[in-house]
């Protein structure tokens, strides 16, 4: 029980909006090069300014997001039918480019790995929210990719920060909107999963390089 309390604490922590941005440590820093990934520097953006141009996705259509990260690259099939509006935000912020060079900001050994930060504060999104319902039988278990909000937020809400469930079962209540699956390159997420301190922080730079929209 402790161990998905501080789970909900770590997702609970990471903002949809708001924050001014800035620098951090971790992108002032040069960063270690972890075993397994190729040496990269962090980097902070700018928050907000996107404004909400969410797609209707092709319900006839499978949508993929192919992450191409400094330690390998994971495919991520997204479930539109479980958050229509947060798949389609993800997919028309991948097209605009708006994870390039973005980074995981929260690593918990153990439970998730977060990003989707432009600040890399865990409070930074793109400038608007999205809400889907969430069904009460969602299951957070291993390589579930689901979208962060604060514990004030509604459930189902949705900005740009996401966490991919490195537990065999996280054991959460069904408040995040669940956006898909990691269904190629779930070793790469369990290997960045390991890159955490005990405050939650990356030990390694782990950069997102480009994320790829793939359609079938």
């Amino acid at each position: 029980m402790k161990r998905a309390a501080a789970l909900v604490a770590v997702i609970a922590l990471a903002g949809c909006g708001g924050g001014k941005g800035g620098t951090t440590e971790q992108a002032q820093q040069d960063g270690t090069t972890a075993e397994g990934c190729t040496h990269a520097q962090a980097h902070v953006h700018p928050n907000g300014g996107y404004e909400n141009k969410h797609l209707k996705l092709d319900p006839a259509k499978k949508y993929k997001l192919v992450l191409e990260t400094n330690c390998g690259s994971f495919t991520i099939t997204l479930n539109q039918k479980l958050a229509p509006n947060a798949t389609g935000s993800l997919v028309s912020l991948a097209q605009r480019g708006f994870f390039t060079d973005t980074f995981f900001h929260r690593i918990a050994v153990g439970f998730v790995i977060q990003g989707g930060d432009p600040t890399g504060q865990g409070t930074g999104g793109p400038g608007y929210e999205t809400h889907d319902k969430v069904p009460g039988t969602a299951s957070y278990v291993h390589g579930v990719v689901a979208m962060a909000k604060t514990s004030a937020e509604p459930a189902g809400t949705a900005g740009s920060q996401f966490f991919v469930v490195t537990a065999e079962d996280a054991s959460l209540p069904p408040d995040y909107a669940i956006v898909g699956k990691v269904t190629q390159g779930l070793d790469v997420v369990d290997r960045i999963g390991t890159l955490g301190d005990a405050n939650q922080h990356p030990t390694a730079n782990v950069v997102i390089s480009k994320v790829k929209v793939e359609t079938s």
